[in-house]
């Protein structure tokens, strides 16, 4: 099996890993449903994501679940 991210072009790969230095995320579920929600935003807009609903912390396990189920939202916080 390839590790993630082998099979793309080299200067892709570079331009993501430096792009990476610039990200914040936050993952967790809401309490209206059963989802795991992964935000993700540029960390300049790190304020922004304190203005959106709240996020519960989700376990190891759950996590597992909810992917293997397919529930799965990412938010991208601008």
């Amino acid at each position: 099996m390839n590790e993630p991210g082998e099979t793309l072009p080299e200067e892709l790969r570079q331009k993501l890993n430096e792009l990476g230095d610039y990200l914040v995320w936050r993952i967790g579920a809401n309490e209206a449903e059963d989802v795991l929600i992964v935000r993700v935003g540029l960390a300049s807009n790190t304020p922004r994501f304190n203005e959106l609903a709240g996020l519960r912390n989700v376990g190891e396990r759950k996590i597992e679940e909810l992917v293997k189920e397919g529930r799965v939202r990412v938010e991208w916080v601008e």
